[in-house]
C-alpha cells in the first residue's frame, strides 16, 4: 500500500502558462518521501545525527502525464519498489484528487522512479544503509 501525502498546488508552483512547473514534480515527491519515512519513525536530520550516513537522490525518471493547476489538490504517493544494501528504488505518482466524494479514482498525472542511494555524510561516498534502518523499511 502506497503512503499518501496531501499538497495543494499554490501560484509558486506554476510556470507563466499556469500550469505546475515540471521541475516542482521533483519538489512534490521529495515531500512525500520525506513524510513516508516520518511516518515510519524514521527523521532525516536524526538519522544523519545517529548513523552519520543520508539518503540521496541517484537517478529520478519521471512521465508527464495530465499537468496541474493552479487550487488543484493532489495525492502524491510513494511506495517501495526495490530494496538493496545500498539503496531504495521508490515508485511515486501525483495524482489530482476527485472533487467530488462520487468520483471513483484521482486521476494520474505524474508518475515517477525514485533512486535513493545511501552515503557518509561526511565523505559523501556510497555505503551499505544501515542493518536496522533496512529492517525498519521492510
Amino acid at each position: 500500500m502506497a503512503f499518501e501525502f496531501p499538497i495543494r498546488v499554490y501560484w509558486e508552483d506554476t510556470d507563466a502558462g499556469g500550469i505546475v512547473f515540471y521541475a516542482n514534480y521533483l519538489k512534490f515527491f521529495e515531500r512525500a518521501r520525506t513524510e513516508w519515512l516520518r511516518s515510519l519513525g524514521i527523521g532525516q536530520h536524526r538519522l544523519r545525527e545517529q548513523t552519520g550516513g543520508m539518503f540521496v537522490v541517484t537517478d529520478a525518471q519521471l512521465r508527464y502525464l495530465r499537468p496541474a493547476k493552479l487550487d488543484d489538490e493532489l495525492i502524491v504517493t510513494a511506495s517501495l519498489q526495490d530494496m538493496g544494501r545500498a539503496s531504495l528504488t521508490i515508485l511515486q505518482q501525483a495524482l489530482l484528487k476527485p472533487e467530488h466524494m462520487t468520483e471513483a479514482t484521482p486521476t494520474l498525472l505524474t508518475e515517477g522512479t525514485i533512486r535513493i542511494g545511501w552515503v557518509d555524510a561526511a565523505t559523501m561516498r556510497p555505503a551499505r544503509i544501515p542493518s536496522p534502518l533496512l529492517e525498519q523499511l521492510s
